[in-house]
């Protein structure tokens, strides 16, 4: 199903929100330029901060409609909907206090979320990696799913993307996201082709000069093939898949990022407290890497995504003469 703001977007194509690396200046970037720019509401370490960011976020665009007479793109922010996750009640509040266009909800598919996000008009897609957490998501009236197939940085699933389509398409009739390993033009047709409405990049947006990450961080994953990408459950008790590198730079060889056990990085911290310090120093990436080599402006980067995603449509165009 089309997307409700498909019409003010350049490319279809959502930045995702990654841990630590999605900031103001990343997000207002992607949605200058005609794609939507997300964030995680825990990457500011308060609700008030958090607030904050909304605030810079919506100015700036304010500012860019203005001046240039273009409507930015939509942004949006993830909520992490887990227990552990203290403060969603509060950032949730916060979004609807601003009327964020786009929730991205994660590890957790609430009705009452979803109620309260379409309250005052926005619409929610959430993360999801097999058919049983589509369902659920379904049954919580979500606007969308972001299917994280194998290959996905962060907390990505193991089913090929082309299966995990065909499966979701059966019972869920609304937005189709798909994520894992799109890093070019020619991946986003791809994702189209496969039936996705939008494709949800990640990866490749790390290695902009606006995101957050670590310029080691960047040269790592201009170093890395996709051979690179462990997928374990070492760092936060859920499969994700990480840099080897950045695993082994902390002492987690491969007897350790076989198992399935989480990592002990100190007792005397919060949950979210150990999450953040385990995600600063192992680096998270998908196998995407293999074909990013080079950091670039975001606004340079969208523009080479759009040559490369018109020029895959139209050689594709182009076969349809021979049939």
């Amino acid at each position: 199903m089309k997307p409700k703001f498909y019409d003010n977007l350049d490319l279809p194509v959502v930045a995702a929100p990654m841990f630590l690396i999605s900031g103001p200046k990343l997000v207002t970037e992607c949605c200058k330029n005609g794609i939507v720019g997300t964030f995680p509401s825990l990457n500011q370490k308060s609700s008030s901060g958090f607030e904050d960011w909304i605030i810079e976020i919506k100015e700036d665009l304010k500012k860019f409609e203005l001046e240039t007479g273009k409507k930015p793109a939509p942004y949006g922010v993830n909520l992490i909907v887990h227990p552990t996750n203290i403060r969603v009640k509060d950032d949730l509040e916060v979004c609807i206090k601003h009327k964020v266009p786009l929730i991205i909800t994660s590890l957790g598919a609430v009705s009452e979320i979803v109620e309260s996000v379409h309250s005052y008009g926005g619409i929610v897609y959430h993360d999801i990696i097999k058919k049983r957490h589509a369902e659920k998501a379904t049954e919580a009236g979500v606007d969308g799913l972001v299917l994280v197939s194998a290959g996905a940085g962060g907390h990505a699933g193991s089913t090929n993307p082309i299966s995990l389509i065909s499966e979701v398409k059966k019972i869920f009739k609304k937005t189709i996201l798909l994520s894992g390993c799109i890093s070019n033009g020619n991946d986003i047709a791809s994702a189209m082709q496969m039936g996705a409405d939008l494709a949800y990049m990640g990866t490749r947006f790390i290695n902009v000069e606006e995101s957050l990450a670590d310029d080691k961080y960047k040269q790592m994953i201009i170093e890395s093939s996709a051979s690179d990408i462990i997928y374990t459950a070492a760092v936060s008790g859920v499969n994700a898949n990480f840099l080897k590198k950045s695993l082994e730079s902390v002492g987690i060889t491969e007897d350790l990022w076989n198992q399935s056990k989480k990592i002990d990085f100190g007792k005397e911290l919060s949950h979210s407290e150990k999450e953040a310090q385990a995600w600063k120093t192992i680096w998270s990436a998908g196998q995407g890497v293999t074909s990013i080599n080079d950091v670039m402006k975001t606004s340079k980067l969208i523009e080479r995504l759009k040559n490369e995603f018109k020029e895959s449509l139209l050689k594709q165009s182009k076969l349809l003469k021979k049939f």
